[in-house]
């Protein structure tokens, strides 16, 4: 909730208002409060003297007595005479605590606790008080001629000393309320100025920042806020005239930026593509010789190698051509030139290609497709699986399969690879597709993974107006489903 600072300065002086009024009257209060208290024990203690010598005067006079004898004798006289000498009505207590004398028609019950407690601290020759209500009970030692023989208890009425005290409370909230009242109505005037400037200064600066500079200073004052509104008023005289000049430069590096930016993703696009079409048919050439070195008596395998390494080595060739092509005439782009493809047939291809790679692998693909004819870049399509099949067998488990089925349904041929490899993380499944990431880096490092594959695969497919997405599976191993337009 937004609060004006006019009504925050007006708060805080009311607040400070409030706190001063308040110490200032509890100082007072329990200054005078302290000063009744002092002089009402001085009062009491000048009658404890008088009735302290009285006692001595009754005492030493007449027949001598035990103090003890003389206090249960002479108790109830001298209370009632001690009562008109001080004005105050007396009690008297004997050395043992017993009652033995009073003027007063209702005298606190001798079994009050409050009453012994002060009792028996005035028996150890101390003088003790207490309050309650609007009278006090003062208790102080009577000296015999040895030692204490007997207690006084003074009662003195506190009601003059209170309806003081309540008095110059009531003089202080009246007082106090009204300097709070008339301090807030002249501080929120004259805080009400201070924010007209700085809400036209604030104004100012808004305006400012939305490009609508300002002509003049917003406020003259000859104090720190008219020192402000100068200091934004040449603010917006420079910012004004340079903005023209930095708006610019600011188009010309953008520009520069988005030619390098473009430049450097089509040479990252570009090492990409080589990288991965010349190590698809390197890794097959690789795996055919492996397979020649541990059997090369076995006639029919010499013979699938050397149709097999044959057709990699053309295929090699003829990216080689392509790739001089393309560094003569400075592209960063592969031609696509499409064609009609039956998919059966070119999965086969694909499938007996890679097939010498998933036997190293202990792996077995299991191919289950149907004719189909889609419109598409052949050297795309066959980069698309060899890829997908690659990353099938590098990430599958020892006798894993890998299964590869297509169905036609809503125009379109679709295409499921499935392995039962080690699978994909839930967390990196938003992820696989993009450039050099890898759900396992040391896995990954060891089949010389780049994390470019899935990446590219993904741009080609999209590039032949197909689609690509990974499949929730229940249990270990991944699938990918591709689909393409069926020949019209």
């Amino acid at each position: 909730m937004r609060v004006s600072i006019k009504l925050k300065f007006s708060l805080f002086l009311a607040v400070l208002l409030i706190l001063a009024v308040s110490v200032l009257s509890y100082v007072v209060l329990r200054g005078v409060e302290r000063n009744q208290q002092a002089q009402t024990e001085g009062y009491l203690n000048q009658h404890i003297k008088t009735v302290n010598l009285r006692v001595k005067q009754t005492f030493y006079t007449g027949t001598r007595l035990e103090p003890q004898v003389f206090m249960s004798q002479r108790g109830r006289g001298l209370a009632v005479e001690l009562a008109g000498f001080t004005g105050l009505e007396v009690t008297l207590y004997d050395a043992k605590g017993l009652q033995v004398g009073t003027s007063v028609q209702s005298d606190p019950a001798p079994g009050n606790q409050e009453v012994k407690d002060a009792l028996s601290y005035a028996l150890q020759n101390k003088i003790a008080y207490q309050s309650k209500g609007d009278s006090m009970l003062y208790l102080a030692p009577l000296q015999g001629p040895e030692e204490q023989m007997g207690v006084v208890q003074l009662h003195y009425s506190l009601k003059s000393n209170q309806a003081f005290l309540s008095t110059l409370q009531n003089l202080f909230l009246t007082t106090g309320a009204a300097v709070l009242i008339l301090s807030f109505i002249i501080g929120y005037l004259y805080f009400n100025r201070a924010v007209a400037a700085i809400r036209r200064l604030k104004q100012a600066a808004e305006e400012i920042q939305h490009a609508d500079y300002i002509p003049a200073p917003p406020i003259k004052r000859k104090d720190e806020l008219g020192e402000l509104a100068q200091g934004i008023y040449f603010m917006s005289r420079e910012i004004e005239s340079n903005i023209a000049a930095k708006d610019e430069e600011q188009r010309k590096l953008q520009l520069a930026i988005q030619k390098l930016q473009a430049l450097e993703q089509q040479q990252k696009q570009y090492i990409g593509n080589i990288s991965h079409e010349f190590k698809t048919p390197l890794t097959s050439i690789k795996a055919y010789v492996d397979l020649l070195n541990m059997y090369d008596d076995d006639p029919k395998l010499l013979l699938e190698a050397k149709v097999s390494i044959a057709k990699e080595t053309q295929r090699l060739y003829e990216m080689v051509e392509k790739v001089l092509q393309l560094t003569a005439l400075e592209k960063y782009d592969f031609e696509s030139q499409a064609e009609v493809l039956e998919v059966s047939e070119s999965l086969r291809d694909i499938c007996g290609r890679m097939s010498g790679k998933a036997e190293r692998y202990g792996n077995t693909i299991q191919l289950d497709v149907k004719p189909a004819q889609i419109w598409i870049d052949k050297e795309s399509f066959m980069h698309i699986f060899i890829n997908l099949l690659d990353n099938a067998i590098k990430y599958n488990v020892p006798n894993g399969t890998i299964h590869i089925h297509n169905e036609i349904r809503d125009h379109r041929v679709w295409i499921t690879i499935r392995d039962t490899g080690i699978g994909i993380p839930q967390e990196s499944r938003d992820k696989i597709f993009e450039p050099f990431y890898t759900v396992n880096r040391d896995r990954s490092r060891q089949s010389g993974g780049t994390g470019l594959g899935l990446s590219l695969v993904r741009n080609l497919v999209e590039k032949q107006n197909g689609t690509i997405s990974l499949l929730d599976l229940e249990g270990e191993g991944s699938a990918f489903q591709l689909s393409f337009p069926i020949r019209a």
